[in-house]
């Protein structure tokens, strides 16, 4: 019996895929259960539908992200710290700084774990941070540090 799975079933599909599974165990465990539907005609046209409308929004979010990460591009956050001779900092710059600065100064909010910074900034003047807007789009953000 061919089967649409609405929830992944384990050992079995995944959400939205449509597989042949037998007739007795789809009739008394996973209609019951309501994990699955009947791949009619109908069902299968929904299904399309709503797969398309997923990819659609999927396409909207990249876009607006790719956007973002243009505008993320011409910024430039200023961070204030103390520092000492030869511009070396007090302590240093993190992620989650970068972040509140970011939010304070122009009004955008990213989580600091999508800020990929290998080593907290130790120095003062400009250093270039990766931002990963998106699965597979990043953007280059320009961090000035200047003394306090």
């Amino acid at each position: 019996m061919k089967v649409i799975f609405l929830q992944d079933v384990k050992g079995q599909g995944k959400k939205g895929e449509v597989k042949e599974v037998s007739e007795g165990y789809a009739r008394n465990f996973l209609i019951p259960k309501g994990v699955v539907q009947i791949a009619t005609d109908g069902a299968k046209k929904t299904l399309d539908q709503k797969n398309a409308a997923e990819q659609k929004k999927k396409d909207k979010e990249k876009d607006d992200a790719k956007a973002l990460a243009a505008r993320l591009t011409e910024l430039t956050v200023t961070i204030k710290a103390k520092a000492g001779d030869g511009g070396r900092l007090f302590g240093a710059i993190t992620s989650k700084q970068i972040a509140e600065a970011l939010e304070a100064s122009h009004k955008i909010s990213i989580d600091k774990r999508k800020i990929e910074l290998d080593d907290p900034i130790r120095t003062l003047g400009v250093t270039k941070v990766t931002v990963k807007v998106f699965p597979d789009v990043k953007g280059q953000l320009n961090v000035h540090i200047v003394e306090e």
